[in-house]
């Protein structure tokens, strides 16, 4: 499925992570029993309209637009998360790349943080952050994320209206 890049945005980001798929219901959860709760991961390109984001004052805008936050190709069950490779390219030329063990939180602190708040249901997801090297897409461009055991998610991009 393409990005398609709204009219009233520029520039919009691309934001290579890693993602956590809630399996069971759980709220008030601690970092060390996190990993029960989390059904698999898969990879997640958290899109950012960065004028909108700025002009807002907060991030519901700016990350919302329709074909924002594509996720995939896929979930897998059976992987640890604590040091996987991750690499995200623009038309081929890597853009981003680090190791998920180099992330500012771990993953149970993140679900610890997050469920302290809300309820996390089955299929939520949780984007675990970003590593250096976010940057500008513009339309014809192709980004591609993978993340070592999980795959390659690829968009292309394109600007709203065309197809």
């Amino acid at each position: 499925m393409a990005i398609q890049l709204p009219a009233d945005a520029s520039p919009v980001h691309y934001e290579g992570e890693l993602a956590a798929v809630i399996g069971r219901p759980c709220k008030d959860v601690s970092a060390a029993r996190a990993v029960e709760n989390i059904m698999g991961y898969t990879i997640a390109n958290d899109v950012s309209a960065r004028d909108q984001q700025q002009a807002d004052g907060q991030w519901t805008r700016a990350k919302g637009h329709d074909t924002f936050c594509p996720v995939g190709p896929w979930i897998v069950t059976d992987i640890d998360p604590s040091d996987l490779d991750l690499r995200t390219e623009v038309n081929g030329q890597t853009r981003q790349h680090s190791r998920t063990s180099l992330m500012t939180h771990d993953i149970g602190a993140i679900v610890e943080w997050v469920s302290a708040v809300m309820t996390l249901l089955p299929g939520d997801l949780i984007l675990t952050g970003t590593p250096d090297g976010v940057g500008p897409i513009e339309d014809g461009d192709t980004v591609s994320i993978t993340v070592e055991g999980i795959g390659t998610l690829a968009n292309p991009v394109v600007r709203k209206g065309k197809s």
